[in-house]
């Protein structure tokens, strides 16, 4: 039996970086997943194959989206369970993440294949590339179930403290990763598709390394049938945590995926150098990603266990070490954003590598805007505060409808380039305006 990590002991920052450093290199490989996709659809099968990818791929980072945050915020429920030492309930959280898991992401497979056709149009993917990027998507979306598998265990796992074996199995689905793309595309001839596969085949090989594990060395997650008869109030407990977790990821995705409409019609070269440079854009971002992924276990845990003022240390300590960061992004946003960018598109296109340029050096200028917003929202779920970070989101949204259809239109990219930097600005506000008004953030030192 492997032991388990409890986040509410120790120095604050140094238990925020030890857990997180796991947490990041997971992210890094499990990025690898759809940068090596990219790379290799470039590299392999040209531009035209690429900018389909692209132009769905914002339609794939919502689902994982909202499967990763509705299991996080399953896993927040079994963090507080765990910071009380609360044994019993931790099993009944875990086995209810399970039964609301797997019929959430039935249900969201279901939808998704019936109205792909029309989801697509609604994207505007233009017709010469409509047909490989049906095929990516729906191998993708059949493909839900591996995902949402793969982020219970992990999310679950980390909960409990063990944010190592996590990384461990996702580097090595992230090598078979590489290996499948080509032999799917290269030996199989398989397109897009193939790379779609491989991703799929990946995730689960990682998932039945995970459930394997978990059954061997962690008796404290081995649920059995009785603690699958949820009750009423638990069921509710659960939902509103992962469904509210889940809503945040979908409207930041969702304003995201609204945003790529109005791109997929300006043309293929600047699909190409969106879809570049938002690769970027997710790398230089895991870092803060990470910091609020770890926020929300650190301060479950803690609340759970009664110590706000560890809360309050802990959001000080992540909120310097991201915005430390911030400062390195926007040095190598004005050095080797332009290497960065050509690499991931494979192509020396000026027009692709300017507008994929001049993106992240603009929006990377406000990254310190967007570490607030992740590691306050994060932070202010794990102590069950749902409702402030969903308006937020909502913010982002409302805000990303109205400027695709009035800056993308009368601006082209330059609108687009705009959009996010003046959002961040203003969905931060009432972030900051409840964290001055929430009390669990003023608490004296705890005896």
């Amino acid at each position: 039996m492997m032991k388990t990590k409890t986040l509410t002991e120790g120095t604050p920052w140094k238990q925020i970086l030890l857990f997180s450093i796991p947490i990041f290199w997971g992210n890094v490989f499990q990025l690898l997943y759809s940068l090596v996709d990219t790379k290799i659809v470039g590299s392999t099968l040209g531009t035209e194959a690429l900018a389909a990818v692209g132009s769905v791929s914002t339609l794939h980072t919502l689902m994982t989206g909202f499967l990763n945050g509705l299991t996080l915020g399953f896993s927040l429920i079994t963090a507080m369970c765990f910071g009380a030492k609360n044994r019993k309930r931790l099993k009944k959280t875990f086995a209810a993440a399970i039964s609301l898991g797997v019929l959430t992401t039935l249900a969201l497979v279901l939808m998704l294949m019936i109205f792909l056709h029309p989801v697509l149009n609604l994207l505007h993917v233009p017709q010469a590339q409509f047909e490989m990027a049906y095929a990516y998507i729906s191998i993708l979306v059949l493909g839900m179930f591996g995902t949402l598998a793969y982020n219970m265990c992990a999310n679950v796992l980390r909960a409990i403290g063990d944010s190592m074996t996590p990384l461990i199995f996702l580097i090595f689905a992230a090598v078979l990763n590489v290996i499948l793309d080509y032999v799917c595309i290269l030996v199989f001839s398989m397109g897009v598709g193939g790379a779609a596969a491989a991703t799929v085949i990946s995730q689960v090989v990682s998932v039945v390394l995970c459930v394997i594990h978990i059954k061997r060395h962690f008796p404290i997650l081995q649920v059995e049938r009785r603690h699958f008869k949820l009750e009423k109030s638990e069921v509710r407990t659960m939902l509103s945590g992962g469904l509210s977790m889940g809503m945040m990821s979908s409207l930041v995705n969702l304003g995201t995926l609204i945003l790529q409409t109005g791109i997929n019609t300006l043309g293929t070269s600047v699909i190409v150098a969106h879809t570049a440079a938002r690769k970027v854009f997710e790398i230089w971002g895991l870092p803060v990603t990470v910091l609020g992924a770890t926020m929300a276990t650190y301060s479950g845990q803690n609340y759970g266990a009664g110590k706000y003022d560890r809360i309050t240390s802990g959001l000080k300590a992540a909120l310097m070490l991201g915005c430390g960061w911030a400062v390195m992004v926007m040095i190598m946003a004005y050095t080797i954003s332009t290497c960065l960018v050509g690499f991931i598109a494979s192509t020396q296109n000026a027009e692709i590598l300017y507008w994929g340029t001049t993106y992240l050096r603009v929006d990377m200028l406000f990254e310190m805007v967007c570490v607030w917003i992740v590691i306050l929202r994060n932070t202010m779920q794990g102590v069950g505060d749902y409702k402030t970070p969903i308006f937020s989101s909502f913010l982002e949204l409302a805000c990303k409808i109205v400027f695709t259809a009035v800056f993308v239109r009368y601006f082209g990219y330059w609108g687009v380039i705009w959009t996010e930097p003046v959002t961040w600005i203003i969905m931060v506000i009432p972030l900051i305006v409840m964290l001055k008004k929430n009390p669990v953030f003023h608490q004296k030192k705890t005896a």
